[in-house]
């Protein structure tokens, strides 16, 4: 049975690093029977070296490789701004590694032997992470644009909206009349496609903080 990912519109893959060509091909067989493919790397470097797909994806590391380990991927990774969910499979792995690797955002840290259906499902809780994560950056970068197209009296406006002011408060702040702010209120919610003040807030909430703050 095929795994399910609602939401998706591009095949997951799981990309698997392990220096032994033999769990690679393991972990693959398994993987490619439920419908998830994947891409294998036989050490980190090799990771760092190629263009990953822009898909939904996770990654599988082993904690002890050549050269760069699991963990030290890991760093890497995140210090290149991509966050793409990680599980660790390893058979060399204690707690000390564990604690850090999950202080690090990894979804799961399993020890060898595992479960067939354990590491499935670890995969597939990874893969939908990392689908709701892209999704709501789609949708950040969609607000954030809307945003760009409001005047500066309208953002002006929206902050008062979203800090609770009333039309009249917001007048007064502004000093303005109460008409031009239902004018500039109306515009506002329509450049950021909201039709309530709760879409309104959720859009707000997504924007970038730096936005929020005010540091335009």
């Amino acid at each position: 049975m095929d795994a399910s990912f609602p939401g998706s519109g591009d095949k997951p893959i799981a990309m698997l690093v392990d220096d032994d060509a033999k769990v690679r091909e393991a972990m693959s067989n398994l993987l490619n029977s439920v419908g998830i493919e994947t891409i294998s790397f036989s050490s980190a470097r090799e990771v760092l070296e190629a263009k990953l797909p822009d898909r939904p994806s996770c990654f599988v590391l082993d904690v002890r490789m050549p050269g760069l380990s699991g963990l030290d991927l890991q760093r890497h990774l995140q210090a290149n701004g991509i966050e793409t969910p990680i599980v660790f499979l390893t058979g060399h792995g204690d707690i000390a590694m564990s604690v850090e690797a999950m202080k690090a955002g990894a979804v799961d840290f399993l020890t060898k032997p595992v479960r067939d259906q354990t590491f499935l499902d670890a995969v597939s809780n990874a893969i939908a992470t990392d689908i709701a994560r892209r999704e709501a950056t789609l949708t950040a970068r969609k607000h954030a644009t809307d945003y760009e197209t409001l005047t500066q009296r309208e953002r002006q406006v929206l902050r008062l909206v979203i800090g609770g002011a009333l039309n009249k408060q917001i007048a007064f702040e502004l000093g303005i009349s109460e008409i031009t702010v239902k004018l500039h209120r109306s515009n506002m919610m329509k450049k950021m496609h909201a039709n309530s003040i709760t879409q309104l807030f959720t859009a707000w909430q997504s924007l970038p903080e730096s936005v929020r703050r005010g540091d335009e």
